[in-house]
Order: structure tokens, then C-alpha cells, then sequence
């Protein structure tokens, strides 16, 4: 696996952009120079988020979102399970 987080990523199972595996290693996101635990879902490329509107539903039962642009950057707080360990071993 990349050390680089994908371009675009959904915590939704239903998006094609969802990724189990990715989300399992931590994504951190840092939008508009502040750091954000809330985004449901972005695009690096296309420079936006995707936030829940408070705790406001659609019929289905899904947060409503927000799509909120700026610049986003995006990195793993864990680090793979294969990657090689320590350089000093």
C-alpha cells in the first residue's frame, strides 16, 4: 500500500470512492489550514469536503451534507502494516 492517501475518499459504504482498508489505517484531513475530524468524505484534486449538516437526516436515514471548498491535504496517522521497520534493525 502507498505511503500517499488516495486523491478521493468516502467513509459511506454505499460510494464508489469507499475504501475499508484506507479508512482502517486513519486518514487525517487539514482543510482551510485547521485540522478536521468531521469530514464525511473529499477531493484533494477538486479542492473540497464534504461535512455533516448537524444532525439533520434524509428520508433514507443518511446525514445531510455539506460541500465546502478550500484547499485540503490529507495524510495516514498509521503507518501500513507492510512497510519495513526501522532502518537500524
Amino acid at each position: 500500500m502507498s505511503d500517499t492517501p488516495p486523491d478521493r475518499l468516502s467513509t459511506n459504504p454505499r460510494s464508489p470512492h469507499f475504501d475499508m482498508d484506507v479508512l482502517q489505517r486513519g486518514i487525517g484531513i487539514r482543510f482551510k489550514e485547521r485540522e478536521r475530524k468531521d469530514v464525511e468524505e473529499y477531493c484533494i484534486s477538486e479542492g473540497w469536503i464534504r461535512v455533516a449538516a448537524g444532525k439533520t437526516r434524509d428520508r433514507h436515514g443518511n446525514p445531510l451534507t455539506i460541500k465546502l471548498s478550500g484547499p485540503v491535504e490529507a495524510w495516514f496517522e498509521n503507518a501500513a502494516q507492510d512497510a519495513p521497520e526501522a532502518a537500524g534493525e
